[in-house]
């Protein structure tokens, strides 16, 4: 087989990468090592920045979350059960987010991918890059008991974390950053109406808490938590006490309790790559970077890169130009600095540290106390908040 791209990985940004450059008439295939229901099935993120949105109507993508997305003008801080509003809409000039979760969008890609031709390889192990310090890269892996081989211009890396793609960089080349936070999220999903028509976040001398949606009848909940608690130990009426709790008399009076279908730990880092690019490699998306889920930037940020990563190899192809290839790794980092800067600060401004002391908590609540007051300080909370536009 030979294509222009080899894309490895089926997740948002390899499908979102692929549709671009099908739209562009670029020969791409993509290699996914699970098959569709594992990878459309992965519960993610379900807040969509203004740049998301646009590239689901710009792929004739958005029908559907058009239909049954929430588009939020505004999100919520509540410090110690008080409850504030940030105006985003108003605060940006009109920018929004769009709660529509990650499994939709996928869905939405996936149905797409079977309409249009965009080839998808499902149950691909063992892949494998080769030569990409070359001028003729492939890519190899094996299905059905044989070896296959696609010979490419070029690779694009959207395998996520885990993947083969960064691993694939020689060590010496790579730098990396990386912050582990010391505690988890507690989620429920729930088939009960949200608290709230718009996000809360909630900063509580207990810990963290976030109260979210999915749809106007269920409901996404969080609890920061240790790194060893047994979920075991979460029976679902302690779980709503303690939400109750954290949020405040307010927002709790509203909380409906039910049964959870779904309940997981998840832990919480930050981590840069770079660079983004290494000879005819290029990484996208949480194959180059993982953000902390505060400001719900993952896969919003891994679409900003398709985005710089499609125009460039559109420029390549059609005309014979390496300008953007050679840039996109700069370009590509300088969003995503600033988009982990605003993930930190936000985790910081919200959770409790162990090994923080009094003094830090008090820091907290008096910079939660000066957004309150402050229109420039809730304006760059706003377009952090809804995406910094791309450059």
């Amino acid at each position: 087989m030979r294509t222009q791209v080899a894309i490895i990985g089926a997740g948002p940004a390899g499908l979102f990468l692929g549709h671009l450059l099908q739209r562009a008439g670029v020969d791409a295939v993509i290699l996914e090592r699970k098959d569709r229901a594992y990878v459309e099935g992965r519960v993610r993120a379900g807040v969509l920045e203004q740049v998301t949105v646009d590239l689901m109507e710009r792929l004739g993508l958005d029908a559907r979350m058009r239909r049954e997305g929430l588009v939020h003008g505004g999100t919520n801080l509540a410090s110690d059960g008080e409850v504030f509003r940030i105006d985003m809409a108003e605060l940006t000039g009109g920018s929004t987010v769009m709660v529509y979760g990650q499994q939709e969008v996928m869905k939405d890609l996936f149905d797409a991918a079977e309409t249009r031709g965009v080839p998808i390889v499902f149950d691909a192990r063992n892949v494998a890059l080769h030569d990409i310090d070359g001028d003729h890269p492939y890519v190899t892996w094996e299905k059905g008991g044989l070896e296959q081989r696609l010979d490419c211009d070029v690779v694009a890396g959207c395998d996520g974390y885990h993947g083969v793609s960064r691993g694939a960089i020689p060590a010496a080349v790579q730098r990396t950053f990386e912050r582990v936070y010391p505690f988890g999220w507690l989620g429920v999903l729930a088939e009960v109406p949200p608290c709230d028509h718009e996000l809360i976040y909630c900063n509580h001398e207990r810990g963290f808490a976030l109260a979210s949606m999915r749809s106007p009848t269920r409901s996404r909940y969080y609890i920061q938590c240790s790194l060893d608690e047994d979920i075991a130990d979460w029976s679902d009426a302690r779980f709503w006490d303690e939400l109750c709790l954290r949020l405040g008399p307010e927002a709790a009076s509203r909380v409906t309790r039910g049964p959870s279908f779904e309940k997981t730990i998840a832990p919480l880092r930050s981590f840069v790559t770079e660079p983004m690019r290494h000879g005819r490699l290029f990484l996208a998306g949480d194959a180059a970077h993982i953000v902390p889920p505060t400001g719900a930037k993952g896969m919003n940020l891994a679409v900003s890169d398709v985005v710089m990563l499609s125009e460039a190899l559109i420029e390549h192809f059609q005309e014979n130009s390496a300008a953007g290839i050679d840039g996109y790794s700069a370009r590509a980092l300088a969003r995503v600095w600033k988009a982990e800067r605003f993930s930190w600060w936000f985790t910081s401004l919200t959770h409790r540290f162990p090994d923080r002391d009094g003094f830090d908590r008090k820091m907290q609540l008096a910079e939660l106390a000066y957004i309150k007051s402050s229109r420039a300080a809730q304006v760059t909370l706003a377009e952090n908040y809804v995406g910094l536009p791309l450059v």
